[in-house]
């Protein structure tokens, strides 16, 4: 109700004279029932408005210093302050006080892109969320960086903690992410990263290291377009998840305490509603899963962790390891192999294939009695000589005693 109207009935009130209400109701476009009872009333009297308080307004000023962080998300918040501070409310009642007290952060423009879905178990999408610091309420900086990875059909998450981004910690975190998940897809996908290949001009070349990890996984790591972070949109935009730990900033305990958020986050965001499927991932991931080819052995996955050895096979068939030599079948001669020590057992592999194992010795010369036998045979060619006795009478002759596998 306008000032004038308000003045008009208290005028009459006050003068006790009752006006024509029918024709104050058209000249002011108001019902004339609404006006008679303000004038019954003594005259307009402006209602009050009620005070409310919200269980966040002993929060506000912790959320006015976490909207000031810069790539923070409001949802990011809203989880600190339920893991953190007990907040028991909805996101939808969140965000309201967030309208109702006019806080805001700084919004930012995103560059649109075609979207597009990707066959179940074909590709995992990964990248590196680089250079992001977290400081404990002790006011000691955490230094680190997160691996975000993410399965394209199924949408699941995964992020990694690491200090570096080198070839190691690459290798090493994406190694992590298939134990997670339990299988390997068909292809990675990720963008030309330093740790992954070289950049000469227009060629790309994998680091050796990189290519045997392809063979021996059997998966294919492929590059997306230089500055055509759309290719991998799926994980681009998963790293918005990342800006929810920063609201965590000033409020950690310790490194032990970030990697509990860090855990913590790859549980919830896996279980929440996927905007674009309308699905949470780990539902879909349920499915995906049978898609995805398994893991090789631990020893050869552990080989990209613990030292090893690469050697190509000479005609003796003996690779050596610490200065001794241990055979392997004759079909590998002129092939590169790869020797791993777990547990006192040397075990040697050509690509993802396990081709032999041997007990580590102190003996120069280890051979396995079928490789010995075989090579003989190969040697010497003559179907008319008993090859196994001879082999058997060399073996004790050299001293071969104890296992030969």
């Amino acid at each position: 109700m306008n000032a004038t109207i308000t003045t008009t009935l208290s005028f009459f009130n006050m003068q006790n004279i009752k006006p024509n209400f029918s024709a104050l109701a058209r000249e002011h476009n108001m019902d004339r029932h609404t006006l008679k009872k303000h004038y019954d009333a003594g005259g307009y009297k402006p209602r009050k408005k009620r005070s409310y308080t919200s269980k966040l307004d002993e929060h506000l000023e912790l959320i006015k210093s976490k909207l000031e962080i810069i790539g923070v998300t409001y949802i990011g918040i809203y989880h600190f302050l339920v893991n953190e501070k007990g907040y028991s409310g909805s996101y939808s009642n969140f965000k309201a006080y967030l309208r109702s007290r006019n806080l805001t952060k700084p919004k930012y423009k995103n560059t649109p892109h075609v979207k597009y879905e990707t066959p179940k178990g074909k590709q995992l999408q990964f990248d590196w969320k680089e250079d992001l610091s977290i400081m404990t309420k002790y006011g000691e900086i955490i230094n680190f960086n997160l691996f975000a990875s993410i399965l394209s059909s199924s949408r699941l998450h995964y992020f990694v903690y690491s200090e570096s981004k080198t070839e190691e910690a690459t290798i090493r975190c994406l190694l992590d992410t298939f134990y997670h998940i339990g299988g390997i897809p068909k292809e990675a996908l990720t963008d030309n990263m330093s740790s992954i290949v070289d950049v000469r001009g227009k060629k790309k070349v994998k680091h050796p290291k990189i290519l045997q990890l392809e063979k021996d996984l059997g998966i294919q790591i492929k590059l997306c377009k230089a500055r055509s972070p759309q290719t991998k949109g799926k994980v681009e935009s998963a790293n918005r998840f990342v800006s929810r730990i920063l609201a965590y900033n000033n409020e950690i305990e310790d490194k032990d305490h970030l990697l509990r958020i860090i855990d913590n986050l790859n549980k919830t965001i896996n279980n929440e509603v996927n905007k674009t499927t309308n699905v949470a991932p780990i539902v879909l991931f349920q499915k995906e899963k049978e898609y995805l080819s398994p893991i090789p052995t631990k020893c050869m996955i552990d080989s990209y962790i613990v030292d090893n050895l690469t050697c190509v096979v000479p005609p003796t068939l003996l690779v050596k390891f610490k200065g001794n030599e241990y055979s392997v079948p004759m079909k590998y001669i002129n092939k590169r192999v790869k020797l791993i020590a777990i547990d006192n057992i040397l075990h040697i592999y050509f690509n993802t294939e396990l081709v032999r194992t041997h007990n580590i010795s102190d003996k120069k010369i280890n051979y396995n009695r079928e490789d010995y036998q075989e090579g003989l045979r190969h040697a010497i060619q003559n179907k008319d000589l008993d090859i196994n006795k001879i082999a058997e009478e060399n073996l004790k002759l050299f001293d071969f005693g104890g296992r030969n596998e």
